[in-house]
């Protein structure tokens, strides 16, 4: 079967070449992609168990996965189901409740999967579950599990999840229900590394911004109201939101904004864009508390019950992080991800974390990001 591998300026295709999209994501011994930074890697190898040459092979795969996916997603339109890569990132699947649209995702190198019900559908269910959430106390989380075609629902125990899904009145069959140790929490407390000031509390800076010909950056919406001030650097809080969201955008006039976060051992990753990454990617966070983890995306459209209330649209990963972390930088390869809501667990024994995806960031304060 024939994809199509093509050559991108900015955003605009200007040249593609068919190519079997199988064999090229295992073409032998891939080159690494200049605009990844060598901390990356590093950091790719450290947590995911896995040597230099994997790292480049797996980066290489997940950035011919997005641009399959961001494709394919369009052309099988209210068929389209969702997608994920496999365990190793060599092959994107992609389901659909058309079977009759197998033939065009094997055409572009992907696998496809015939499921019962759209992307759409699922992310209706898990709407309605936000809409039930303020009726029923107990569930933990709940999100779009692609790879099951399921809504899956968790709380401290299986009562409470099962007491969620029955309030909501949703269809069962769509949804799997289990305990979960998971106590989601802001990470904002304790500090430590880079941060930034709001008053006696701390938390870290995301991305680099400006709205129009102001700078500033974004991060976490629980770190601070609208107009509280902060400090290194200085600036007010623009807007905030959280609990429902969990983002904010800080103007910081006099400032230089700049296309970097910070990486491994103090070294500057450049950011390039904000393409969402697919479920499966590999992704790292850079946090003042723990500094450069990383993991893999779980899952997309989470929702999340905080102590303050809950959040929605969240993506869940694998990269551990602790309290002062808040706010931080999510980047897969170059690009950007979100900034850090919360999440269970610590860096030591592992965790689960949450970022608010960046893009809904942008769109709803009208930003632009800053980029290398």
């Amino acid at each position: 079967m024939l994809g199509k591998r093509c050559a991108l300026v900015g955003a605009t295709i200007v040249a593609c070449l068919a190519t079997p999209l199988h064999a090229a994501m295992a073409d032998p011994a891939p080159q690494a992609d200049p605009s990844t930074p060598p901390a990356v890697i590093d950091a790719l190898e450290r947590d995911l168990g896995l040597n230099e040459q994997q790292v480049v092979t797996r980066l290489a795969n997940e950035r011919r996965a997005a641009a399959t996916e961001a494709g394919l997603t369009t052309s099988l339109g209210a068929s389209y189901g969702g997608a994920w890569l496999n365990a190793d990132a060599s092959k994107l699947m992609v389901a659909t409740t058309d079977a009759s649209a197998t033939a065009a995702i094997k055409s572009q190198g992907a696998e496809p999967v015939v499921v019962s019900r759209t992307l759409a559908q699922l992310n209706g269910v898990v709407e309605q579950l936000d809409q039930a959430a303020e009726k029923s106390q107990g569930a933990a989380l709940w999100y779009v599990d692609v790879t099951t075609n399921t809504v899956a629902v968790l709380a401290a125990t299986q009562e409470a999840a099962d007491a969620l899904v029955d309030v909501a009145g949703v269809d069962k069959s769509a949804v799997k229900t289990a305990a979960t140790t998971e106590t989601p929490k802001p990470y904002i407390d304790i500090i430590g590394g880079s941060p930034f000031y709001i008053g006696n509390s701390r938390c870290s800076v995301g991305f680099s911004v400006t709205r129009g010909s102001t700078p500033g950056f974004v991060t976490a919406g629980h770190c601070g109201t609208q107009g509280a001030r902060t400090t290194n650097p200085t600036g007010t809080f623009q807007g905030s939101s959280f609990p429902g969201n969990d983002y904010a955008w800080v103007a910081a006039p006099g400032n230089n904004p700049t296309p970097y976060v910070r990486g491994s051992g103090g070294s500057r990753v450049t950011v390039t864009g904000s393409t969402q990454a697919s479920v499966g990617s590999s992704i790292c966070r850079s946090g003042s508390t723990t500094g450069w983890r990383c993991g893999t995306i779980q899952q997309h459209n989470a929702t999340v019950t905080y102590p303050q209330g809950r959040v929605t649209g969240l993506t869940r990963t694998s990269a551990c992080a602790q309290p002062g972390d808040s706010g931080g930088s999510f980047i897969s390869g170059s690009q950007a991800q979100g900034v850090t809501s919360g999440g269970s667990g610590n860096c030591t024994v592992g965790g689960t974390t949450y970022h608010q995806p960046v893009n809904e960031i942008l769109s709803t304060y009208g930003l632009t990001l800053t980029r290398g």
